[in-house]
């Protein structure tokens, strides 16, 4: 097993009640709500207008610029408004479409591309057509993760296997039960990058998948240099730098990204849905979430169209056990907390939590007490402490010089503080102001 970060800390995972449930696909919803601002970076441009009919996996939403990414249409039928919606990003542009007519583009599978005798060039443009986002969360557009500038020698393929959040159990089912084609998307995403070496980082507590993974490759034995690397299962494992630093021994200045070290890290369900694309040319309009949460009746793992609504959601599961005290979309430590089940599905949507009072906490914070908890957790080596003291007293000018930028927004500062102080909440306000100054 490989070393593993400084900082970090267990939560409990309370991944039992999905951990072994198979995918299951959910219904077709009546209608979809496909937010044009799905990524990270500028919204697509709609590009169908209201009465429109149009068909699975049609554009709607066109990129624009180098950091946004393409939308399709999850369902067939007519666009019954261009119009604004709540979505987790905010009120955004979206297209709502009303099902109707045939399920193409999931129902009838293009034959599969022969894509080693593609050209990286040609790979990378199928994956940017597909509209494919990083599907950990973040929903980076992948376009911009395979075109490193030129100064940034990448030399290693990081495949994120960790699933480092609590609840969510979508990854670990992923390579459980489609290790094959992990494999495959791992390697058409080297050759998107150039590259000739690839580590999947597998947390020690998913023996399965590491197993699945370990026989998959073994039967594959493909030319490339791919390698299978237990971790220890520590939060926030699962992190950009924090896998790079436990898999390739590299250190992060303050400052520094990811690809400055040389390793470009993608999500198991990013080279999933980059496999899709390249072979099968399916954008991206579906996703595997995990449900759960102590308030829903029927929790799991499950194969949703984007744009479906959490109400959707929770009608196809039974509806609630118990009135939900908190809703999540995302992890716990990471996700977004929503107040409307009328937020739709997006890209970067890994998990929809339904939480009973038992399972949060609302309790009010208080002034912080020196107890250096923070400090010991801190991944990327802050002083959470001191930071969270300059940003709730207005000293930005303190603030900014204990490098508030180098947080990754893991939320391990505010979990272990005995004053339940959102440290992680400051923090965002802090980068917020100082970049509203320095612009």
């Amino acid at each position: 097993m490989f070393s593993s970060f400084g900082g970090g800390m267990h939560p409990p995972e309370h991944k039992s009640a999905t951990k072994d449930l198979k995918f299951i696909n959910l219904a077709i919803p009546h209608s979809c709500y496909l937010s044009l601002q799905q990524h990270a970076g500028a919204p697509a441009k709609p590009v169908v207008s209201k009465g429109d009919t149009i068909s699975e996996g049609q554009r709607i939403g066109i990129a624009q610029g180098f950091v946004s990414a393409h939308v399709h249409s999850s369902i067939p039928g007519k666009v019954a408004d261009v119009a604004d919606i709540l979505t987790i990003y905010g009120t955004r542009q979206a297209v709502i479409v009303e099902t109707e007519g045939a399920f193409t583009a999931s129902a009838h599978p293009s034959q599969p591309v022969d894509w080693e005798s593609l050209a990286g060039g040609e790979i990378t443009e199928r994956i940017n057509d597909a509209g494919i986002v990083d599907l950990g969360g973040a929903a980076f557009p992948t376009l911009v993760k395979l075109s490193p500038s030129a100064e940034k020698r990448i030399d290693t393929l990081i495949i994120n296997g960790t699933e480092w959040e609590p609840y969510l159990t979508t990854d670990d089912m992923l390579m459980k039960t489609y290790p094959d084609a992990v494999i495959e998307g791992c390697r058409i995403t080297m050759k998107a990058l150039g590259v000739a070496s690839a580590i999947i980082g597998v947390e020690d507590n998913k023996r399965d998948s590491y197993k699945a993974l370990s026989k998959s490759l073994a039967a594959m034995n493909p030319p490339e240099n791919i390698s299978i690397k237990k971790l220890k299962t520590k939060y926030p494992q699962g992190a950009e730098k924090q896998l790079i630093s436990s898999l390739l021994r590299r250190e992060f200045p303050s400052g520094s990204l990811p690809g400055d070290t040389g390793g470009i890290v993608q999500n198991v369900g990013t080279v999933y849905a980059i496999r899709e694309a390249v072979v099968f040319g399916r954008p991206l309009i579906m996703r595997h979430i995990t449900v759960s949460g102590g308030a829903i009746a029927r929790p799991g793992n499950y194969k949703v169209r984007i744009g479906m609504r959490i109400s959707d959601i929770v009608d196809e599961c039974g509806g609630f056990k118990r009135q939900p005290a908190k809703i999540v979309m995302g992890g716990p430590m990471c996700g977004i907390s929503v107040h409307s089940m009328d937020i739709p599905v997006v890209k970067g949507t890994s998990g929809v939590l339904f939480l009973t009072g038992e399972e949060v906490s609302f309790r009010d914070y208080s002034p912080c007490i020196r107890c250096g908890k923070c400090v010991t957790v801190c991944p990327v080596g802050l002083l959470p402490c001191d930071l969270g003291n300059a940003v709730e007293k207005e000293r930005l000018d303190i603030a900014a010089g204990l490098n508030p930028f180098d947080c990754i927004m893991c939320g391990s500062c505010s979990y272990v503080c005995p004053a339940k102080r959102p440290l992680s909440h400051f923090f965002k306000i802090a980068q917020e102001k100082i970049q509203v100054v320095r612009e």
